[in-house]
């Protein structure tokens, strides 16, 4: 945000754990109200609200399914309620299912779809109509894309498709001077990415990393932080690709 805006809310979906987790703790400690979205892990989005209020800051926490368009403008509605307004809006909530194309099920491509690309779409519809001048929007893709591994596609597919509506959508917004980022963040040590994973399998990814190590949570939250705040008032249509040079 521009530092003259004195309001600093910032919506975070996915927040309960992982990369969402970190992300609203850093926001709130860079003076941001926080409202931490979640799906349905109630006592993890609860530990990071008393995390942040006990370090001073301000944040709630509100349960929905961010594939559910209705859920979206709750969030958007509750945010104005308590804290005036988002001015930063973190599509994070994502889900990962890897299977063979051959051996996808309806089930899991439906969940992945509507999680990781119809959610990330209507934060964006929502924010597009309601942030202000000077805003943010911040989506995550994944290193993934450029990658594009074995098991890995319709989860490939649904974040390359959030890289270009992030480029699409930062046209549109240029005009009301609201940035339009996404990050697509390498392997990440969360429990989502090591879910089912061997350590076999783990350590030769870590060896496709030149910086030789799995990233963590904060590393990913920093870029975050950099893309909310005021320097990166000039970077709008972008990816950063937070992955320790593995591609």
């Amino acid at each position: 945000m521009e530092e003259e805006n004195v309001n600093k809310t910032a919506l975070v979906t996915g927040a309960s754990r992982g990369i969402g987790a970190a992300v609203a703790r850093r926001l709130a400690r860079d003076g941001f109200a926080v409202l931490l979205n979640y799906a349905r892990n109630l006592e993890g989005a609860e530990a990071v609200v008393h995390a942040i209020q006990a370090e001073g800051g301000r944040a709630i926490a509100v349960q929905g399914d961010v594939a559910d368009p209705a859920v979206m403008t709750v969030l958007f509605d509750r945010a104005e309620e308590v804290f005036g307004g988002v001015t930063v809006l973190v599509n994070n909530a994502g889900v990962m299912r890897l299977s063979p194309i051959a051996q996808v099920a309806d089930s899991d491509y439906e969940v992945i779809v509507n999680t990781n690309l119809r959610g990330v779409f209507n934060g964006m519809r929502e924010g597009a109509r309601r942030l202000p001048e000077g805003g943010r929007i911040i989506s995550f893709s994944s290193s993934v894309v450029g990658v594009y591994g074995a098991t890995y596609g319709i989860y490939g597919a649904t974040k390359a498709a959030v890289e270009a509506m992030t480029h699409v959508l930062s046209k549109e917004l240029g005009p009301r001077a609201i940035n339009v980022n996404v990050i697509a963040p390498g392997p990440v040590e969360t429990d989502m990415f090591m879910e089912g994973k061997s350590e076999e399998l783990v350590a030769a990814i870590t060896r496709m990393i030149p910086f030789g190590r799995l990233g963590q949570p904060d590393n990913i939250a920093d870029v975050v932080s950099f893309l909310a705040g005021p320097d990166s008032r000039w970077i709008t249509g972008q990816v950063l690709r937070v992955n320790g040079g593995m591609i």
